[in-house]
């Protein structure tokens, strides 16, 4: 399922969406959880883009794991040590963009209902601020390491 698209290897067309939906996840839910007067404006887009972006890295994620297990399957050396690299950052981020999305999810649901206790959304505020940062290291890393890989120094 994630092996082709087209008769293109999947990973280079899929990873784009994770790519920028990961970083319009980690910008638009720190904004929201920290600039209460655009709530209103973001909450749809958060929540959106709280389901979008871990779909788009798992769907990145898997077609890696595709384009690793054929095509490149029997790469060593420099190569395959890039191959390598990249790969392992795919469960953290994976887990980082899960995490950010219930978390961002959670917070746009209870501050929506009105019914937030004081020091609930304070710790999902900071928790979103943390997750958010996480996700962005991470995403930061899969990628340049990705890039890395395929171009080089």
């Amino acid at each position: 399922m994630f092996d082709e698209i087209l008769g293109l290897p999947a990973h280079p067309l899929i990873v784009h969406a994770a790519v920028v939906l990961t970083p319009l996840l980690v910008v638009l839910s720190v904004v929201y959880a920290l600039v209460t007067r655009t709530r209103a404006v973001l909450a749809w887009a958060v929540a959106g883009l709280a389901v979008a972006a871990p779909v788009a890295v798992l769907a990145a994620r898997q077609s890696g794991q595709a384009l690793r297990g054929g095509d490149f399957s029997s790469v060593s050396g420099q190569l395959g040590l890039r191959i390598a690299e990249h790969e392992s950052f795919a469960t953290p981020l994976l887990l980082a963009v899960l995490a950010l999305g219930v978390v961002s999810l959670v917070l746009v649901y209870l501050s929506r209902s009105g019914r937030v206790p004081r020091a609930a959304e304070t710790v999902l505020r900071a928790l979103t601020v943390v997750l958010a940062a996480v996700s962005g290291y991470y995403v930061l890393r899969a990628g340049h390491s990705g890039a890395v890989a395929v171009w080089g120094n």
